[in-house]
């Protein structure tokens, strides 16, 4: 089972990776259940509408449950995870992860906000280590032993972040959904630019003008 399945991209990895007999994959948006429908169109996943809080499964009826980025938007983050707990089999894992905000470990956001707060100390407050302070490696794995799991391991993913250009790195702030692109396109156009300029000149480039950045997710897993 997944849990928050997006558009579905972890889908199709579990489908192609991983020969699962079935996979149930659930979230509250039929619009980006709809895009996972088109990118893993395949027999035995099924997709559902549903809420990480109430899963609407019998208890002890799955092996593996998963979620990926997903935990830090749910609001009652326990709930969920006692939820994904219920519906394991004895012995069955559980597994999820989310990036490590605190730690600066999403480093294009970072630089986002720390350009946006130099302009606009108010922006400080939407950033996403003010927004979600228990995404570190022992705030996560409190969770997971909250919930009822043993055997919890935390790991660090880090994978490189690489931007063709600096209009490859800007482009998603003007257009997409989520805190750092819904401020930027609150902006008034002469504060959108001196942001826009404040970015051009604080981030790195590679002599090909392509910007390389470091993202880091902690990976936490438990059994049943």
């Amino acid at each position: 089972m997944e849990v928050g399945c997006g558009t579905g991209a972890l889908s199709a990895a579990i489908l192609s990776r991983c020969n699962p007999k079935s996979l149930i994959a659930v979230d509250p948006s039929e619009g980006f259940l709809t895009k996972a429908r088109a990118n893993a169109s395949d027999k035995r996943v099924e997709f559902r509408v549903g809420d990480a809080q109430a899963l609407a499964l019998e208890t002890g009826t799955r092996d593996v449950v998963v979620s990926a980025l997903a935990l830090n938007f749910i609001s009652d983050r326990e709930k969920a995870l006692a939820e994904m707990t219920r519906v394991l089999r004895v012995r069955g894992s559980l597994g999820f992860y989310v990036w490590d905000y605190p730690g600066g470990g999403v480093e294009f956001m970072r630089a986002f906000w720390r350009a946006a707060t130099a302009l606009d100390p108010n922006a400080l407050d939407l950033a996403e280590d003010r927004r979600f302070p228990f995404c570190t490696s022992g705030g996560l794995a409190g969770l997971a032993t909250r919930a009822g799991l043993t055997s919890v391991e935390c790991t660090a993913i880090e994978v490189a972040t690489v931007f063709k250009d600096f209009d490859h790195y800007w482009h998603p702030f003007t257009v997409g959904a989520g805190p750092a692109p819904g401020y930027c396109i609150k902006l008034e156009p002469r504060a959108r630019q001196e942001l826009k300029e404040r970015l051009y000149s604080d981030l790195p480039r590679g002599e090909d003008g392509s910007i390389s950045l470091k993202s880091r997710a902690w990976a936490v897993k438990g059994v049943r």
